[in-house]
């Protein structure tokens, strides 16, 4: 019986093995192509356009800079890439990553791995880093549990944890064209890299 295949086709041309992903076969364009088409919350937002990862990404590195404002700027790309593995396995709430077990992190941890390489990150990034990042996350999710998915603010309090109202101070969700929102994701992670050096 042959083997299943376990690799996708990018429309960059590049093969990346979901298995054993190689930093070579991972494109910023085909990360963000993807993000902008996968839809948070299962596609369950208001608006006229699907809340997608790319925007929550986005969000997420601008909350994380307001957390961390001396934080070096790989760990500002670190955030933007903070769900970068969901171009290829998609978006999961967390009560079907619950239902699916370890296969679906050990997954999740080779993609991440993979992707640090490939833009010059540590393939695992340190712990407070990584909190950091969390908690900017769980900012995002009660903004948009709160403004498009339905929940009431007492619901998001209870799931993701009050936010302090001065993070999110003059922050704004957008729901724009998957187009849109790849070219702002593109622009960002290029204004990252280039602070970087």
């Amino acid at each position: 019986m042959p083997k299943p295949r376990a690799w996708q086709k990018m429309l960059s041309g590049r093969r990346l093995d979901l298995l054993d992903p190689t930093p070579v076969d991972i494109e910023i364009e085909d990360i963000a192509h993807g993000l902008s088409f996968v839809a948070r919350w299962n596609g369950q937002t208001l608006g006229d356009h699907p809340y997608s990862v790319a925007e929550h990404s986005l969000l997420v590195e601008r909350i994380f800079g307001r957390l961390s404002p001396g934080a070096a700027v790989r760990w500002r790309l670190a955030a933007l890439l903070h769900d970068a593995p969901e171009y290829v396995i998609g978006d999961m709430i967390s009560p079907v990553k619950a239902a699916v077990g370890p296969g679906y992190e050990a997954l999740d941890e080779r993609l991440t791995a993979a992707i640090h390489i490939r833009f010059g990150l540590p393939a695992t990034i340190p712990d407070a880093v990584r909190r950091q990042i969390k908690r900017a996350d769980r900012i995002s999710a009660w903004m948009e549990a709160t403004e498009i998915a339905g929940f009431t603010v007492a619901e998001a309090d209870r799931f993701f944890g009050k936010p302090d109202a001065a993070l999110i101070e003059g922050l704004a969700l957008c729901l724009r064209a998957p187009r849109e929102t790849r070219t702002a994701f593109v622009a960002r992670f290029g204004a990252l890299m280039a602070e970087a050096g």
